[in-house]
């Protein structure tokens, strides 16, 4: 059941009323009631969110008819990489397939992080009729620019300013972890372990503070002998796993922080003679394509660059038509995708005990 929030009689209810009845983000709201056909999102999910419009009178205000300023057609994507990894890609098309409905030109660029090379795009994309730069980096990061992306109407992009002065959209990591143990934990499992990504990373910081907040909230003493500093390679997952498993009281479930680094846990468990989930749960992070065809399938959440880029477009899109209060920082939900590696039968086991 939803919370009815009490408004003034005078004040309509915002996207942000509904989020917070919902108890989700405001990005998530937005995905629900624009209807967005890719978003990765859970069935109750969208119920609470259209259960808590309703509730609150909430209208969406659509823009209608989709027109294009001519002398503000195009739009610049500008990654720091694109090739070693899928997720600037995935994220440029979520950009590019939002954009093609409102009729504007999506052109992508790639700096490497580089700031001469990030000066000359912008030199040679400001004699095009431009709506503004969408900017986006492999890694969740702090990022900073040079001050001719504040002169152009930017938002960033799995990344943000450290004055937060630019609009950002960055996957809610945090919630992610929680998300990722919570569920473990529900499914009967007390005795979790975290292979987490490279130490000082944006994403493995956030997702062990949502793996220590999961646990807290269920009584469960957090043991710093179950948390390894991984590198989101295959071969940490590996060493990391056969590490856990010597221990005295080994784990019962691992939370690996990428999937990846799950596909060198499932090895080596394997090697160990133990099989996934029926001696052992994993779940992993990410969503890539791999985890699908992983025996057994992992369980995993999904890493929401595509979103990330519609929603970014969406800020770059207000902004311009003076929509944007001023900077904010949205965090987008990651999914969880239930698949074989965590035990059915342990989540029953569990349900019918409560």
């Amino acid at each position: 059941m939803t919370r009815k929030r009490r408004l003034k009689k005078d004040r309509r209810p915002t996207m942000m009323d509904v989020a917070a009845t919902a108890g989700v983000s405001q990005a998530t709201v937005s995905l629900v009631l624009n209807g967005s056909p890719g978003a990765k999102l859970s069935d109750s999910t969208r119920r609470r969110v259209q259960e808590a419009a309703r509730e609150l009178g909430y209208t969406l205000v659509r823009r209608g008819a989709k027109t294009v300023p001519e002398d503000r057609s195009n739009i610049v994507f500008i990654a720091d990489e694109i090739t070693t990894d899928p997720w600037m890609a995935i994220a440029f098309e979520g950009v590019r397939d939002k954009a093609y409905e409102y009729g504007f030109n999506v052109s992508l660029a790639v700096s490497h992080g580089d700031e001469e090379t990030e000066k000359m795009i912008l030199t040679q994309m400001s004699r095009l009729p431009l709506l503004g730069l969408i900017y986006g980096t492999i890694l969740t990061r702090r990022v900073d620019l040079s001050p001719a992306f504040r002169d152009q109407n930017t938002v960033l992009l799995n990344c943000y300013s450290a004055d937060r002065t630019l609009p950002s959209v960055v996957p809610g990591d945090v919630l992610g972890g929680r998300t990722a143990t919570d569920h473990l934990i529900r499914a009967g499992y007390h005795r979790i372990a975290l292979i987490n990504g490279q130490q000082g990373v944006d994403a493995s910081r956030d997702r062990l503070k949502g793996y220590r907040q999961a646990l807290s909230s269920h009584d469960i003493p957090f043991d710093a002998a179950l948390v390894k500093p991984g590198n989101w390679e295959p071969l940490s997952g590996y060493e990391h796993t056969h590490a856990l498993m010597e221990l005295p009281d080994p784990p019962d479930a691992i939370f690996c922080g990428n999937d990846l680094m799950a596909l060198g846990c499932y090895d080596a468990l394997k090697e160990r003679g133990l099989s996934v989930p029926e001696d052992i749960a994993v779940i992993g992070f990410d969503n890539r394509e791999i985890s699908k065809s992983m025996h057994p399938p992992l369980s995993t959440l999904v890493l929401p660059h595509y979103e990330m880029g519609e929603i970014a477009f969406e800020l770059l899109l207000d902004n311009a038509n003076g929509r944007q209060a001023g900077p904010a920082q949205i965090k987008v939900e990651c999914p969880l995708v239930e698949r074989s590696s965590v035990s059915a039968e342990a989540a029953a086991g569990y349900s019918a005990a409560v």
